[in-house]
């Protein structure tokens, strides 16, 4: 009896165990920290900025030019995180633009605009005001992520990458809206 007593014991000690590695594999989701994801999210077409080499008539001068509100370079936090951060204006469309963006794969990572202002301690991105704009697309490359038409950007100051399901900054650009 006391041998079949032990023998449970050990079943349900490796049912734990076997349990408690499965949910540590899907929250920390180690093998992210060697994939990568690319894209390439073309300037949208009423942003580009366009030549002609014809005469221009009245009909063909845009009524609004796109404009740059704001540009940054991005700072490395928990993450090594490079390239250029912009927020661009035509008319009532507003968006942020990464260029050359390259940064670590993680579990639920996020791209907010901040109160923040960028580097420093990477905590503090949670603790005051944020704007999300979306999940991640990838790891590598030029994205485009829209900003809602009703956001109030006074005293925004840096985009951050941010993971909420460790509440770090990935990496920071600072932004003078």
């Amino acid at each position: 009896m006391r041998g079949l007593s032990r023998k449970r014991v050990t079943w349900v000690v490796l049912g734990f165990v076997v349990v408690a590695v499965i949910v540590g594999l899907w929250a920390f989701q180690p093998w992210r920290v060697w994939t990568r994801s690319e894209v390439d999210e073309a300037l949208p077409t009423d942003f580009a900025v366009t030549t002609t080499t014809g005469p221009v008539t009245g009909a063909s001068i845009p009524t609004a030019a796109p404009a740059v509100l704001a540009t940054g370079e991005f700072v490395t936090q928990e993450h090594e995180t490079h390239g250029t951060a912009s927020v661009l204006r035509n008319g009532d469309t507003r968006i942020l633009r990464l260029e050359g963006f390259s940064t670590s794969d993680g579990p639920d990572v996020h791209i907010w605009l901040s109160d923040a202002t960028a580097g420093g301690d990477w905590g503090k991105y949670d603790d005051g005001r944020y704007l999300p704009l979306g999940p991640m697309k990838a790891t590598d490359g030029n994205q485009n992520y829209t900003i809602p038409a009703d956001a109030d950007l006074t005293g925004l100051h840096s985009v951050v990458v941010w993971c909420d399901r460790f509440n770090v900054a990935f990496g920071s650009a600072p932004l003078a809206l």
